[in-house]
């Protein structure tokens, strides 16, 4: 019996597809697989026997990921599984920024007591007049999942879409439009762009990319909406460029001291993957994904483990090992199963920076003797029977 914990609330549709031999538990340090969304996880202590904990959403910001390598634990995310949410609420956020939508509306309310507001309204708005997206240019930063579908939509919106991302993947660059102008620098986004929208994950090396240089070289009076990570603007400086009138708005979906309150500042109080629809989505993958791990032994959008899939085990046993990215660590498993006699019929091993995992299909189930000796190689850092 596998047993899973959620740390936050889970759509009922993702945990429905747990079978009977999985068993959910509240009690953390006994759980072997953990579901969570946005809880902290830093601070806890993870036990010896937890296998793989799922995000079910993209940032995974709060869980540990260093502490569950070194343990030998995998970290999933679900990239994509929100995106259309997402993707709609930065077309809101490029509408609010352009058409006071928020001031008319507010205006609406303080005035409803007025018998005449049909008549005033005719007078009033025009302090609320905006520009239209059509034939403006929205520059892209970051095309995955997010990116691709917020740059197609721009364009069936009749915008101008220039894209970067130096690292674009084959699948995205098959789903992104051919009208969608891939450059090569992100100055070019900053100098030609009325809307500059961000969707890269938040690493040492994108940290306050948005920097004030960066915001000195955009256009004047461009928009900047941020539905990926605060911090990944200077939001400081960007608060300095508003009063300056430098920058005409700036959208973010996560509201901090810095920005909440600021004029030219419309903070969404993050709402990006708030849909009905993404939470579902995110607790469907995030399961399928355990589930294969667990049955299967197979990685599929591991941000701390390669991905590695060896399908479904049709042989007599499976072992999966997470372990160093080191020479000479699969000649030791292949000497220990050699010695005991067992034929290893298939294996695949897959690295990622620091660490790899390998998975060993086998003629015969490993024993408890095998197990230990795989475990005491060094590098090792756990061994699970899959099958």
């Amino acid at each position: 019996m596998t047993k899973y914990t959620c740390l936050n609330p889970i759509a009922a549709c993702g945990l429905d597809i747990f079978s009977d031999s999985y068993e959910k538990t509240e009690d953390f340090a006994s759980a072997d697989v953990v579901l969570v969304r946005s809880a902290a996880m830093h601070e806890l202590d993870l036990p010896d026997s937890m296998l793989a904990v799922a995000r079910a959403g993209a940032g995974v910001n709060n869980i540990p990921l260093d502490k569950c390598a070194e343990k030998g634990i995998v970290v999933f995310n679900t990239p994509g599984a929100n995106a259309n949410g997402v993707k709609e609420l930065v077309i809101a956020g490029m509408l609010l920024a352009c058409r006071d939508i928020a001031g008319g509306i507010n205006w609406v309310k303080e005035n409803k007591e007025d018998a005449g507001i049909a008549k005033s309204t005719e007078k009033a708005k025009k302090a609320f007049a905006g520009t239209e997206l059509m034939g403006k240019t929205l520059g892209v930063i970051g095309l995955g999942a997010i990116g691709v579908k917020l740059a197609n939509a721009a364009v069936d919106l009749g915008m101008n879409v220039m894209g970067y991302d130096p690292y674009l993947s084959v699948n995205s660059a098959w789903n992104v439009s051919t009208q969608v102008k891939h450059v090569f620098s992100v100055d070019e986004i900053y100098k030609n762009c009325d809307f500059i929208s961000i969707h890269v994950p938040l690493m040492d090396s994108t940290k306050g990319m948005i920097s004030a240089e960066a915001i000195a070289s955009m256009k004047e009076n461009a928009v900047v909406l941020n539905f990926a990570r605060d911090t990944l603007v200077d939001e400081e400086a960007m608060v300095e460029a508003l009063a300056a009138g430098k920058i005409r708005r700036y959208v973010v979906d996560f509201p901090n001291p810095t920005t909440a309150g600021k004029e030219g500042c419309i903070v969404i109080p993050h709402l990006g993957a708030s849909t009905a629809e993404s939470e579902d989505n995110c607790a469907v993958m995030a399961v399928n994904e355990l589930i294969d791990f667990v049955e299967n032994g197979n990685i599929t959008h591991s941000v701390n483990y390669p991905d590695c899939n060896m399908g479904v085990c049709k042989g007599a046993g499976r072992v999966a090992i997470c372990h160093r990215n080191v020479k000479n660590t699969i000649s030791q498993y292949t000497a220990v199963c050699g010695d005991a006699g067992i034929n290893i019929s298939d294996m695949t091993n897959k690295s990622r920076g620091e660490y790899a995992y390998s998975i060993l299909d086998i003629d015969v189930p490993a024993t408890p003797e095998v197990i230990a000796k795989l475990s005491a190689i060094e590098g090792v850092l756990k061994v699970r029977v899959v099958k």
